[in-house]
């Protein structure tokens, strides 16, 4: 399977990668701490050496031992995974579910730098984020010009042209989050073209597309809010980069049409799969539109400066994303987390992995409604925006998911097809 590759190769470079980046450091560490920060670089790349040997042996999957504040639920939830194997030994890396030992091994990369003080605030993936960004720069002016220009005239749009252009931004988005670097293990994944030119051809593989319902649930909110109710859209972000522009973009759209009155934001509280959006990255990617040398890409992003101050675009990160638990245990194991989305409109959930976790990642029948396998996670309407990146979808036609698998056999994860699916809540 997929899984099994992913365990066996990538997972593997991808330590490589983080080892080797942490000793390209060295200097850095040395000129900012002296020796302490060179001692830490060493105790750091010694535990992420010992990692990678447990995971390519498949040994057992051992209990944290850091005092960070997840690690009681993490260990609680290896219980659980114990429990689960009736007996036939510890969960191992190649015989524990994927989803469960993927997101197991970026916590213990987090746990490597953060019990070695003075670089425990060394993100492993920051400079890859960083290349992603300047990697993309056309596809970025491109699609802060298109936004500018389209602002000028924002006003004037009728019903019609306010959905077209939501659908266009709503595809961008989609399509942006093909620039994934724990999917290519690091390798260069980022958008070299504008994204807008293509979104024609791109249609025919968007193989569920409940934009219309979008639409339609957004109308209905402006129409019925009063002066006490403001729409709220919440945004689980998943890739910095080229990726979090376009989720921007699609926020700052959202309010600019008054289709929503405040917008959250979703991050991670730790660097996660390699390019997730932590709040750095978040400031970041703003800061570096800011002073960007481009008319429309600096209009942009003191914008978006303008809309964090303003309160109306909020960032928030929570442990709970980066844990290994599937969303339907979001009410009992984050309840606070649960009831701060039971207070939006709408809820976007970007990615594969946000996917996985609202499917908890089952090998599902293809058509299985997409409502029953969110198994009664439904804290407010939500929308995923996902390119297949692994091999769980659901939600399909009768027989659509086996005829494109007859001509395209990897098409599950190829990033080739995406999904804009709905899910109502009720």
């Amino acid at each position: 399977s997929f899984a099994y590759f992913t365990i066996k190769d990538r997972l593997p470079q991808i330590l490589t990668r983080v080892i080797d980046t942490l000793h390209r450091h060295k200097n850095e560490f040395f000129e900012e701490h002296g020796e302490k920060g060179v001692e830490a670089e060493k105790r750091a790349i010694s535990f992420l050496s010992k990692l990678r040997n447990e995971l390519q042996t498949d040994k057992p999957v051992t209990p944290l031992e850091d005092e960070l504040p997840d690690a009681a639920l993490w260990n609680q939830y290896l219980d659980y995974q114990r429990n689960l194997s009736n007996g036939n030994g510890e969960p191992s890396w190649f015989q524990s579910p994927w989803l469960f030992v993927e997101c197991y091994m970026y916590r213990r990369i987090h746990a490597a730098l953060a019990q070695n003080p003075p670089i425990d605030n060394f993100d492993v993936f920051k400079e890859g984020k960083a290349q992603n960004f300047f990697e993309s720069q056309e596809a970025v002016i491109a699609l802060c010009t298109y936004f500018q220009e389209l602002l000028k005239n924002i006003k004037d749009l009728d019903e019609k042209q306010l959905k077209e252009e939501l659908f266009k931004l709503l595809q961008v988005s989609l399509w942006g989050n093909k620039c994934d670097l724990s999917f290519s293990a690091g390798e260069d994944s980022s958008q070299k073209s504008s994204p807008l030119q293509s979104l024609e051809n791109m249609v025919p593989y968007i193989l569920v597309n409940d934009m219309e319902k979008v639409w339609s649930l957004l109308v209905n909110a402006k129409k019925n809010r009063t002066e006490r109710s403001n729409v709220r859209v919440d945004i689980i972000l998943d890739n910095a980069g080229f990726e979090l522009v376009s989720d921007l973009v699609l926020a700052d759209f959202l309010l600019s049409s008054k289709l929503a009155d405040e917008v959250y934001f979703h991050g991670k509280s730790i660097p996660w799969y390699v390019s997730d959006t932590t709040k750095h990255d978040f400031n970041w990617t703003i800061k570096q539109l800011q002073s960007a040398n481009h008319m429309w890409m600096s209009r942009c992003g003191i914008n978006w400066e303008g809309n964090l101050k303003k309160g109306v675009w909020v960032f928030c990160d929570h442990m709970f994303w980066t844990l290994p638990h599937d969303f339907s245990s979001m009410g009992g194991v984050a309840p606070d987390l649960y009831a701060e989305l039971q207070k939006s409109n709408l809820i976007f959930f970007k990615g594969d992995l946000n996917y996985r976790k609202l499917t908890g990642d089952r090998k599902w029948e293809y058509s299985v409604p997409f409502h029953q396998a969110l198994n009664k996670f439904h804290p407010a309407p939500l929308c995923s925006l996902r390119t297949l990146k692994s091999d769980t979808q659901v939600g399909l036609k009768p027989g659509q998911g086996e005829q494109i698998q007859a001509s395209e056999p990897e098409w599950m994860v190829s990033g080739k097809y995406g999904v804009v699916q709905f899910d109502a809540g009720l």
